[in-house]
């Protein structure tokens, strides 16, 4: 991870005991709208909420950051402000870069691949391909590579296309450097993202396949579609069995499939829309176990994400909304 940005004073707080408003209810006026704090907050909730996430790769941490969001937010002067988005998604990209020095340490000492969180997502998400594409498993992991200002450009440029004066603002630098932070992340990720637009057709026909692999035992339907150079990350974060180094090639990924993929009359298969697209989640007892998300390029599996940690699996059992 590179170097992160320090963040400027932000405006005095109106107290830290505070809760954000879907804590505590919002405060509410005398004829029981909330004021207009916790109005402008709750209408941009979303938002906020994926700025974070797609900086983080973690829904834990994103609804973190909106709580140091909330806290300084609820200490602003509102006849000070010209533009409430942009003023909050500035305290949300701020309190994110921060939050990333703490996700460094912890993925330094993480046990086996660090995997982002995946979320359980609503259909709307889907139906947005760019804000899909954006949050997918396989671009999360694109931007795990770059560094957190760059990261920040990034996302506030390509997904929630801000100009580059408000970036500026929000990440410390000027408007002629964002331009040039831009321009590198921008090739940066070009030259490591999926190589082509997948369809959720050929999603769904991996996942069959790798449905039928699991229920069945019979892999030889799956190892048609894996790339000679596929990777099998598994997340267990040291706390359930995964494995604890990337797995690559077509054959060792099938072979551990093979070997690897409980078969119990408990155990059930379930397609569901995962970080806006079509993922399994594997319930044993009726309790989730690994959701497993794909990379495809060029109509073969590249890459597998199965995230077993159950750490990172609360966010998997209501859906969650993402906003642009």
């Amino acid at each position: 991870m590179g170097a992160t940005v320090e963040s400027e004073e932000e405006p005095p707080l109106a107290g830290t005991s505070q809760t954000a408003p879907e804590d505590r209810g919002g405060s509410m006026s005398e004829d029981d709208r909330p004021d207009p704090a916790t109005e402008a907050f709750l209408a941009h909730r979303s938002l906020l909420f994926t700025v974070a996430y797609e900086m983080l790769g973690s829904a834990v941490d994103a609804e973190d950051v909106l709580q140091e969001t909330w806290l300084r937010w609820a200490g602003v002067d509102l006849d000070t402000v010209q533009a409430q988005r942009a003023y909050l998604v500035r305290i949300t990209t701020r309190q994110a870069l921060l939050r990333l020095r703490t996700l460094g340490r912890r993925k330094e000492s993480y046990v086996g691949p660090w995997l982002p969180e995946p979320l359980l997502t609503t259909p709307d998400v889907a139906e947005d391909v760019e804000l899909a594409d954006s949050v997918s498993m396989a671009m999360l992991l694109v931007l795990e590579t770059l560094a957190p200002t760059e990261r920040a450009v990034f996302v506030l440029r390509e997904v929630f296309a801000l100009a580059y004066d408000e970036i500026a603002e929000a990440v410390d630098k000027s408007p002629a450097a964002v331009r040039q932070i831009a321009h590198r992340a921008r090739a940066h990720v070009a030259d490591r993202r999926p190589r082509g637009a997948v369809s959720a057709a050929e999603t769904r026909e991996a996942l069959a396949a790798f449905q039928w692999a699991v229920e069945t035992g019979d892999l030889q339907r799956l190892f048609d579609i894996l790339a000679p150079d596929v990777v099998l990350l598994g997340d267990g974060g040291g706390l359930v069995q995964a494995a604890v180094s990337p797995i690559v090639g077509a054959d060792k990924v099938a072979r551990v499939m093979a070997v690897g993929l409980p078969r119990l009359a408990e155990a059930s298969l379930q397609l569901a829309q995962v970080n806006g697209h079509p993922a399994l989640i594997l319930r044993l007892n009726g309790e989730i176990d690994t959701v497993t998300a794909l990379r495809i390029d060029d109509g073969l599996i590249t890459g597998l994400y199965a995230v077993r940690n159950p750490e990172k699996l609360s966010h998997m059992e209501k859906e969650t909304s993402l906003r642009r």
